[in-house]
Order: structure tokens, then sequence, then C-alpha cells
């Protein structure tokens, strides 16, 4: 339990710190006139790329191989990228909420689902795993 709770308050930190700035950049970018679809997938891919190093070194602070687990990190950011966009499409595009309150209701959902998915999937223990199973994705 102590391991995880390490593993959340880290995660956290990285979190907090790479969704405030990229908040600040998409209320800045639709404020400019980008459409909130597209603002969120740029800063998407680039919130993507930023953090897992800081997450698979210092919040779960794994060794294991690099290409597996980016491998599974781009899909569970995949899906919740998808996730995000159902969300904006659904409840801004069809049922007129703010973009602004949705955008900042998935940020902190996603957080969320994604902890969830990194620890028990992207960088899971290998010494936690039976020893009978495989390296697949």
């Amino acid at each position: 339990m102590k391991t995880t709770l390490g593993q959340l308050f880290r995660y956290g930190i990285v979190g907090v710190l790479s969704n405030a700035v990229g908040y600040l950049l998409y209320l800045g970018i639709t404020a400019a006139g980008m459409e909130h679809k597209l603002a969120m997938t740029l800063l998407y891919a680039v919130g993507v790329a930023q953090t897992f190093i800081f997450n698979k070194r210092w919040s779960f602070r794994h060794a294991g191989a690099h290409g597996t687990a980016f491998a599974r990190y781009c899909i569970a950011y995949a899906a919740g990228y998808f996730i995000n966009l159902a969300a904006l499409f659904i409840l801004v595009d069809r049922l007129g909420y703010a973009h602004q309150l949705v955008q900042g209701v998935m940020i902190l959902a996603l957080a969320a689902m994604l902890f969830m998915l990194q620890k028990f999937w992207v960088f899971r223990s290998t010494s936690s795993l039976p020893a009978n199973s495989g390296s697949s994705l």
C-alpha cells in the first residue's frame, strides 16, 4: 500500500504540473480561435510524449523494457484520447456544455483511469507477474 501511495503522489505531481500547463495552453489557443477538439488533440500528443519519461523513471520507478512500456503507454493514452474526444463531441457539440468545463472534468477522470492502467499494466512490476506469463502487449 505504501508503494501505491508513493506512486500516486509522484504521478499526481507529474500530472498536476503537466495538466496545469496543458490546460492553460488549451484555454489560450482556443481563445485565440483554434477549434476545441483540434486543440485537445495537439496538446494531448505533447502531454503523452513529455510525461512518459517522468512517469516511467520517477512515478513508477520502472526498470523494465523501454519499448514495451512505451507501446503500452501509447495504447493507454490512445484509449484516453478517444474517450476524451467522444466526451467533447457528445457533451459539447451535441449537448451544448461549455468546452472549458468538459475538458477540465475530463482531465481529472482520465487521470484516475490512466493511473490504474500505468500501475497495473504499463509499468507493472515483473516480480508480481506469474512465472509463466508472456511479454505480450
